[in-house]
Formats: C-alpha cells, structure tokens, sequence
C-alpha cells in the first residue's frame, strides 16, 4: 500500500468517524409530523425504535406515506452507527485534486456504487455516486458541531442521466435539529426542488417529540 493511498484512508477515515451518529444506547423516539407541499398539509405520527426500525401511522394518503418513509430512511440511515471497516473496509482510496475551497478530493476504488468525495475541515463537504442509470452529486455547505460529530444541516443535490450526463432534477435542502436527551434529531426539513422547469417546495416538521 502507496504513502498516497495510506493518506488519503486516513483522511476519509477521520472524516467518517467524526460524523454524527446514534450510540448503542439509543432510545427511539415517537413524534407528530406535519408535511406541507404545494398548499396542501398532511398530519401524522412517526416511530423510530431502538433497533432502528420505523414506520408512519395515522395517515391515510399513500404518496405522502410513501414521502414520509423515506424521510425516516434518510434519518435512520445517517444516524446509523456502523465501524469504518464494516463500511468501507474492502475500499481503496487515492488523493485527488485540491480545489479553489480547499476541499481535498478523494478517490475510491472497490465501492458498488462508485461513490468518490471530496473533504474539507475534517467534514465530508461533496459525495458523488453513480447507481445504475442515475448519477448523483451532493454538496454540502453547512453542518452542526455537536461535540460529538458534526451533522450536515445544508446541501444541494444534482441528479443526472449517467449515460447522457443531462440534469433530471435539482434540490436544495435545510435541515434543522435539536438536542433531546442527549440525541440530536431532526426536527425540520425544507427541500426546495426543480424539476423541468418546475419548482416544488416541501417542509417536513416533527413536534411533540418524545424519547422512548
């Protein structure tokens, strides 16, 4: 194994394990959720138990359930605790070029969906994967500091045709989150959204949060 490739494992390493996730201890959490898209506003409640499993109950609309649950897979996913070696143990990494921002890109061989990155202070500031027909680029621009890892608060997302490289959808997403216990959950969300011309704008909210 090259200084280089050492280096840039080393690097990715410490800004994977400085991220924000859920210990062992995590308790769950129940809350109300309100979505709100184009005028109209959808109420129900959600689950995330301990064992990380979840589900939406109280609502009837199947597309705003569907929402929803994808939403919570997207929170469960990135609190997820998992060691650098379970995730990334059977990658190769090389250092790539250095931008403009200082941000250090970082090349990886040996992933199933042919993610590379790009870090700076410590921080996973772009993620760029390609899975199946689908490309994507995420770009990160704010995060909180925890004190025990940082969590992303802000990022764009590039969605692209993989064969044509055409733009199929933009979004930009605000996050806010608040301490409960000791855990740091979600407790706002607005994804600003462009799709052939057309812009979307839909906020998730969770209230009336409980530990379980």
């Amino acid at each position: 194994m090259t200084q280089t490739t050492l280096d840039a494992q080393s690097l990715f390493r410490a800004a994977y394990e400085n991220r924000y996730t859920w210990d062992e201890h995590f308790p769950g959490f129940t809350a109300d959720v309100t979505l709100t898209q184009g005028g109209e506003t959808y109420t129900g409640k959600v689950r995330v138990n301990a064992d990380l499993s979840y589900e939406v109950v109280e609502l009837s609309d199947e597309a705003v359930r569907e929402s929803l649950q994808g939403m919570l897979w997207e929170i469960v996913t990135h609190r997820k605790r998992s060691s650098f070696e379970q995730t990334h143990g059977k990658n190769r990494f090389s250092l790539g070029n250095t931008d403009e921002t200082g941000a250090v890109e970082i090349l990886v061989s040996g992933d199933a969906m042919g993610s590379n990155y790009k870090l700076r202070n410590n921080e996973i500031c772009q993620v760029s994967r390609v899975m199946g027909g689908n490309a994507f680029v995420i770009n990160h621009h704010s995060s909180l500091d925890t004190g025990a890892g940082y969590i992303s608060t802000g990022y764009d997302v590039t969605f692209r045709n993989a064969e044509t490289g055409e733009v199929v959808r933009e979004n930009r997403v605000d996050s806010t989150y608040e301490n409960f216990g000791g855990y740091y959950l979600l407790t706002r969300q607005v994804i600003h959204s462009t799709q052939c011309d057309t812009q979307t704008t839909t906020e998730f909210t969770l209230s009336n949060i409980e530990l379980l």
